[in-house]
């Protein structure tokens, strides 16, 4: 068995998708995308496939280590999403090669269903509280909110009542039976999180997530420190190195995000390193149906797997939805806001090839918006 070609296909909402295929008919898929560089990560995609061309897909290790050390410069969110999809292709075809899924390749599943959460938006507390009920009507048991809009970096005490109030609003819609899961996004610095984390904690929160941007890292032990929420974070680190530090400052919850942080390959081990630090695991993931079929086969195999982030319906959505791409929307049903376990092989999911191939040719230039403070400043988003 070889590989003999790698395609690409830069389908809508802004998604990126991989199809790798052998010379005996079995095809892998993949989602190596990084949100509004997709094109940027489709070279990459480009360049990283010469390494794999001619190959036989089955040393899949011996593949991830070529792709991300074969070269002076490593890492980063472009690279290490290029190799994620491939990775997630190369699984694939073995899943399917050996007629079993791939966490049945990584030791075995050790629970017969994943919970699962979607991101609700809306500013207003009333248009938040109206989103979230839908979410609950929709069968889920959790949801993941934004703590603000946009926002100076010192907050003002309007705007940290304004967090509180849209956190008491959701929080009255679920009951005390139901979880929430606040995003931080890096919009306040380190001192307005520490003045703000313990506001939350009479709402009790599931999670707090990415209260400092990663580059400040360096303060995340004193924001855990100073909090009684658990302290998530990780869709912007890409390896087991960019997550040590982060374990080491005491987050309860790592977000690895299948789609940037190499692939099930290292994510498996980014879930094993957080074990050792009492860590759970709670994959990022707004994205398409193949990041979120890998994150599934790693949720699946992992032990301390908290909850899985899911897309359908996210207000990115608004051009294709999640399930546009699949052929078998069943598999990622969740009554009862938990996904049951696929038996399929590889990823577990059919891709509609050819609305991939149709979506392609549309494509989409998807960019993240730009947010400024009155003063000019740039803000995350």
């Amino acid at each position: 068995m070889r590989i003999t070609r790698i395609e690409t296909f830069l389908v809508p909402p802004r998604w990126l998708m991989c199809r790798v295929e052998t010379d005996d008919g079995v095809v892998g898929w993949g989602e190596p995308v990084v949100e509004g560089r997709a094109e940027t990560v489709r070279a990459a995609v480009a360049e990283l496939s010469e390494l794999l061309l001619g190959q036989d897909p089955t040393p899949i290790e011996h593949h991830w280590q070529r792709l991300t050390k074969a070269s002076f410069y490593r890492g980063g969110p472009v690279l290490s999403s290029a190799v994620a999809g491939l990775d997630q292709a190369l699984w694939d075809i073995a899943g399917k090669r050996l007629g079993v899924p791939v966490h049945q390749l990584l030791g075995g599943p050790v629970r017969d269903r994943v919970r699962v959460y979607g991101w609700v938006g809306g500013d207003d507390p009333a248009e938040l509280a109206d989103a979230v009920a839908a979410r609950v009507e929709s069968g889920l048991t959790a949801v993941k909110m934004n703590a603000s809009g946009v926002m100076g970096r010192s907050a003002t005490v309007r705007e940290i009542d304004g967090v509180v109030e849209r956190l008491a609003r959701v929080r009255e819609v679920l009951g005390p039976d139901r979880d929430v899961a606040v995003d931080f996004h890096g919009r306040f610095n380190a001192a307005t999180a520490r003045r703000v984390l313990p506001l939350l904690e009479p709402l009790r929160p599931m999670f707090v997530e990415e209260p400092v941007l990663p580059e400040y890292g360096h303060l995340l032990e004193e924001v855990v420190r100073c909090s009684p929420v658990p302290i998530a974070t990780g869709e912007r680190l890409f390896s087991r190195t960019d997550f040590l530090p982060a374990l080491q400052a005491g987050v309860a919850v790592a977000q690895p995000d299948l789609s940037h942080a190499g692939g099930i390959s290292e994510v498996r081990r980014i879930a094993s390193l957080a074990e050792t630090y009492d860590a759970l695991l709670a994959p990022h993931c707004p994205l398409g149906p193949l990041a979120l079929a890998a994150s599934l086969q790693i949720a699946f195999a992992t032990p301390n797997f908290l909850i899985q982030e899911q897309s359908i319906g996210i207000h990115y959505n608004r051009d294709a939805e999640l399930l546009d791409y699949v052929l078998d929307p069943g598999v990622f049903a969740f009554p009862d806001g938990h996904i049951r376990r696929p038996e399929a092989p590889g990823l577990g999911v059919s891709v509609d090839e050819d609305a991939v191939r149709r979506a392609d040719r549309k494509g989409h230039r998807w960019r993240a918006p730009v947010w400024s403070h009155q003063d000019g400043s740039f803000a995350e988003w």
